[in-house]
């Protein structure tokens, strides 16, 4: 079987100084430093291009992942963009490849597997900052519109999180009847709407408010209740319900 990283070889050809050898060896003691940071610091114990870094540097002990780091930060953005990034896209980022990507990749995996099961473990409307965190994680960075039905039993526990929609840059279909039917077909009590806004913006549009009050409306009609309405966006998030929206 061929090396996962030569798929891509000229993305995966080895980032060193020019006229210099790097098979690995921490000569300078950078990697033993990083990993002392990691193990004994704090949260902030990294920066960001350290955190790539030395990602990269577990998949890929033999070459120098610390250029590779900050050109992923330049080209994406931040820390949360990169572990968010398509996987082709991060694979074809110069001296990448698919080794490299799926270290990336684990991690957004792994961080929106634990967010989701905090969420699950508890009443959603008293862990709500989990809530947040979970969204954030799961939808922020996104390119395109989601939109998500939360539902909730009796208890206020989450019983299913259902992707509705998934639009372009700007826009994504909601239908007050689906919404609805999918609540009585698997005899939910409450909802919470969610979707994201690709431009980094949280803010509602005037289409948001509409939607959510036409869903409100026919929930109350059905017995169901509509808790609130949460937008997503790069910078921040937007609650109909705090803003008296709904």
């Amino acid at each position: 079987m061929p090396d996962p990283d030569q798929l891509f070889p000229e993305q995966a050809a080895p980032l060193v100084k020019k006229g210099a050898d790097f098979d690995g060896t921490d000569t300078s003691g950078h990697r033993a430093r990083l990993r002392k940071r990691l193990m004994t610091g704090g949260e902030d114990a990294l920066a960001d291009h350290e955190v790539i870094e030395y990602l990269l540097m577990v998949a890929r002990p033999r070459i120098d992942t610390k250029p590779i780091a900050r050109s992923l930060i330049q080209r994406f953005g931040s820390l949360a963009a990169v572990l968010t990034a398509d996987p082709q896209a991060l694979a074809l980022h110069p001296n990448m490849g698919e080794t490299s990507a799926a270290a990336m990749r684990i991690v957004a995996l792994a961080a929106r597997r634990l967010a989701r099961n905090t969420v699950r473990e508890q009443p959603v409307l008293s862990n709500w900052q989990a809530l947040l965190d979970y969204l954030h994680i799961d939808m922020a960075h996104l390119n395109v519109e989601r939109v998500r039905v939360l539902y909730l039993n009796t208890q206020n526990m989450l019983i299913l999180d259902h992707l509705v929609s998934e639009g372009t840059l700007d826009e994504s279909p909601i239908y007050t009847r689906e919404v609805i039917k999918k609540a009585l077909e698997i005899g939910a009590a409450s909802m919470i709407l969610v979707h994201n806004h690709p431009s980094g913006s949280p803010q509602p549009s005037r289409a948001d408010i509409q939607i959510t009050n036409k869903i409100a409306e026919a929930g109350r009609l059905m017995g169901i209740v509509v808790h609130d309405h949460i937008i997503i966006g790069r910078e921040g998030h937007t609650s109909l319900k705090a803003k008296g929206l709904i």
